[in-house]
């Protein structure tokens, strides 16, 4: 294969894990949540089979699916951002990282704010949307920053654009990158710029990631050091924190990405094009908008068709997701621990079930085989299941 496209719909799960209730999850199914909304039309990717995926039938089964298809189990224990694109990309993550259900302890807070000059409000899980509501005006006054964190492994600071400006609030988070090490080794740390007044504040594109350095060689690594193109759209340069990339580029919305991966498919490259689309988590999945999930799937399904149109006979398509974010499920706004979708398109790929797969990390071992790569990974590559000639879409 000459190129790869690998496109993580960021949350859309397809069914609770084995172990989902030790994670705190019960009856979860992103995607089946998605297929009751009223507003859902995938053509696409019910013909391609994901329909076929679940052996439960919430989405419309193909008598003749056009790519091959399955599911993942998460192996690692995590159900969030980067323990799952870690694992898509090799890695298993045997322990979690370290959450903060009760706030950050005194001794992260009092070197951030001695090394920040600025005080500290909030400490505690909170939802992004509500916790500015909440402590931004008090902000805007004192300056003080906004802190918190969520289910996750994330310590994130929001703070209004007019009393600290962005690139500031970059320099307030890899501050606080430096401190979380090791026992405090948080997955990522978050900056969360915000606009607006109090009663109408907005969050801005402007977010920014400030992850861990995976510990290991990811599929990235190895394309890189193979001397071929590692391109990283959307968060995923800062997930890997900017590891094994040859070029990148941030997303502004859905949209933005999928046009940046059209942008990438004109291009003569020889290697990964590694896709990160993240308004499904971020917008619908924590905001729990079912209708709003199934509209943005709507998009990308019809960004598909053009997409493959711009593929050659040794291109590959990989959809898949990193965790679930069950826009259905109440119990509360935090991630949900799901099996991920795959399929996986192409001339050359045969349609089909691939099964249930044993961890996300098969992804990058399929990928390493398909681009002729060296890479050490738990992940047990599906490309002799899928390489025996298809049709695309």
């Amino acid at each position: 294969m000459k190129r790869v496209f690998l496109i993580v719909l960021d949350s859309c799960g397809i069914g609770e894990l084995p172990d989902a209730a030790k994670f705190g999850d019960y009856n979860v199914n992103t995607l089946k949540a998605c297929s009751t909304s009223a507003e859902l039309n995938i053509p696409n990717m019910i013909n391609a089979g994901i329909g076929m995926i679940s052996d439960e039938e919430f989405l419309p089964r193909v008598e003749h699916p056009t790519g091959a298809y399955g599911k993942l189990a998460e192996a690692s224990m995590g159900k969030d951002t980067t323990i799952g694109h870690w694992e898509i990309a090799g890695i298993v993550s045997a322990e979690p990282m370290p959450t903060y259900p009760n706030g950050f302890p005194e001794e992260v807070l009092k070197p951030f704010r001695e090394q920040t000059g600025r005080g500290i409000l909030a400490n505690a899980p909170w939802s992004g949307t509500a916790v500015i509501e909440k402590f931004g005006e008090e902000h805007m006054k004192t300056g003080d920053l906004i802190v918190y964190t969520s289910a996750d492994s994330v310590f994130q600071i929001a703070a209004h654009e007019d009393v600290v400006p962005p690139e500031e609030l970059y320099r307030y988070c890899r501050i606080a990158r430096n401190i979380l090490q090791g026992k405090h080794g948080v997955g990522r740390v978050i900056a969360r710029p915000f606009i607006g007044t109090p009663g109408s504040f907005t969050r801005t594109s402007n977010r920014h990631d400030f992850s861990l350095e995976p510990p290991k060689a990811t599929i990235m690594d190895a394309v890189k050091a193979a001397g071929l193109d590692s391109i990283a759209v959307g968060k995923i340069f800062d997930i890997f924190a900017g590891r094994g990339t040859t070029e990148h580029v941030y997303n502004q919305s859905n949209t933005d990405g999928m046009n940046h991966t059209l942008h990438y498919a004109d291009r003569d490259f020889h290697g990964l094009c590694f896709v990160n689309l993240v308004d499904f988590d971020m917008l619908y999945g924590h905001r729990r908008d079912i209708d709003g999930y199934a509209r943005a799937l709507n998009e990308f399904d019809q960004f598909l068709p053009k997409l493959m149109a711009k593929l050659g006979p040794d291109d590959v398509v990989m959809i898949t997701a990193d965790h679930g974010c069950d826009p259905s499920y109440t119990a509360t706004t935090d991630h949900t621990r799901e099996y991920v979708p795959l399929l996986v398109l192409g001339e050359s790929v045969k349609p089909g079930s691939i099964g249930t797969r044993a961890c996300f990390a098969d992804i990058a071992a399929t990928i390493a085989q398909l681009l002729g790569v060296e890479l050490e990974t738990p992940g047990k590559s599906f490309a002799d299941q899928i390489l025996s000639g298809g049709n695309g879409l």
